[in-house]
């Protein structure tokens, strides 16, 4: 009788990961978040919007009603582009702004994070060249990277970009988009000027490129006057993707964002979505289109603009005896953010645990630049805490740059 032995063969490795995983890393801003979640850090480096604020009574009779009312309709499969009732809200909102904007020229994304993923994947062949603001909102470099984007910087002041330098990159690099955040941007508070935002269209219409305008927090300001939308000049109404969201101004639990594009691209995009998640929640965009039928989101956004203001001006009020002599900071005409430098020499990231154990955080700098980054820089968002809570969490920052810089 013949017994077989029964040996396990040992396990063969599996496939490698694709290589765009591997060639891109995490999200700072989000590691951060996470060593820093302790409720006794006052965290400046988030980009949250306060909850205090939320009009959360608002929210919850929208859904009550959406719910109460079509549920079947609330609960089911909705189509790709987005639920008619809310893209034509969404359109009117456009349109009053100063953007002559359909129903049709609009697609519905899963927060507006999800529509530069769905334009990276509708126009970026890996190798392509794109430009952005240096420096530059960080998922949106994580966006063009993963799709395999080269990433170019282009030179700006504190005004934003340089259309001179502008336009040599465009000759030089032929890129296939230019990224910005216009107004109020992240990382830096700042907003590009309406000659400049004329320039940057006639360029784009002239050299033959795509602009995709990012705009989350235009509606956010508190002082100072509205500037039009790189999308609404003439060079640019043929080439410019504008998005939008809910975020910054609604909540952004609710994953709600747009964007607003020519038909080939949108289409393109829609197919993107299709292949993602097919559809953003059918409840969410309901309840969304509900809240703005029966309520007044402009006057809600009011009141968070006035409370943003003065978390503003208290932040803009302790900075001085916060940082390091010889620092200079951006002052923000609306939005959520201020960036900041310290003198040469320093090292934000290096400082960054020592200021932590003084129960503070904020976001250094490096990682939103696409190119050679400016060690010196970081982020602050002032929205999220209180004016007294701001006050606070400043004292505790120079506390804790002046302990890391007597250590060094």
């Amino acid at each position: 009788m013949t017994v077989t032995e029964n040996v396990t063969a040992p396990a063969a490795p599996l496939p490698p990961l694709a290589a765009r995983t591997r060639s891109i890393g995490g999200s700072p801003v989000r590691d951060i978040l996470a060593v820093t979640a302790r409720p006794e850090v006052i965290n400046f480096a988030g980009g949250l919007p306060a909850p205090v604020l939320f009009d959360a009574e608002g929210i919850a009779a929208a859904y009550r009603a959406v719910l109460t009312e079509e549920p079947a309709r609330a609960l089911q499969y909705s189509t790709t582009e987005g639920e008619p009732a809310l893209r034509a809200a969404l359109a009117a909102r456009t349109t009053a702004r100063g953007l002559d904007t359909d129903p049709d020229d609009l697609l519905v994304t899963t927060g507006s994070q999800q529509a530069l993923s769905l334009l990276a994947t509708a126009l970026i062949e890996p190798g392509d060249t794109v430009l952005v603001e240096d420096p530059c909102y960080l998922a949106a470099l994580q966006a063009f990277g993963f799709a395999g984007a080269r990433v170019v910087a282009v030179p700006g002041d504190e005004h934003g970009i340089d259309p001179v330098a502008l336009e040599e990159l465009v000759v030089r690099e032929r890129p296939k988009l230019l990224y910005t955040v216009p107004t109020f941007s992240n990382p830096t508070g700042r907003t590009l000027p309406a000659d400049r935002r004329a320039a940057v269209a006639e360029i784009a219409g002239r050299r033959g490129v795509w602009i995709v305008e990012d705009d989350p927090y235009g509606e956010l300001r508190f002082e100072g006057e509205r500037v039009p939308w790189i999308a609404s000049y003439d060079g640019a109404r043929d080439r410019t993707v504008l998005l939008g969201s809910f975020s910054k101004v609604m909540a952004p639990g609710l994953r709600l964002g747009w964007l607003r594009a020519p038909a080939e691209l949108r289409r393109a995009c829609a197919v993107a979505k299709q292949a993602a998640d097919l559809h953003t929640p059918t409840v969410n965009q309901l309840a969304a289109a509900r809240y703005l039928a029966d309520r007044d989101l402009d006057a809600h956004v009011t009141r968070v603009a006035a409370a943003y203001g003065a978390r503003r001006d208290a932040m803009l009020a302790g900075l001085a005896d916060a940082l390091p002599a010889g620092s200079a900071w951006t002052r923000p005409e609306g939005g959520m953010f201020v960036w900041a430098r310290l003198p040469e020499g320093y090292d934000t990231t290096a400082l960054l645990p020592e200021v932590v154990r003084h129960r503070v955080a904020y976001v250094p700098g490096a990682p939103f630049h696409a190119g050679e980054p400016d060690r010196a820089t970081l982020r602050l968002c002032f929205v999220t805490q209180t004016p007294d809570e701001i006050a606070e969490g400043l004292w505790r920052l120079g506390e804790g740059l002046r302990a890391a810089s007597d250590r060094s």
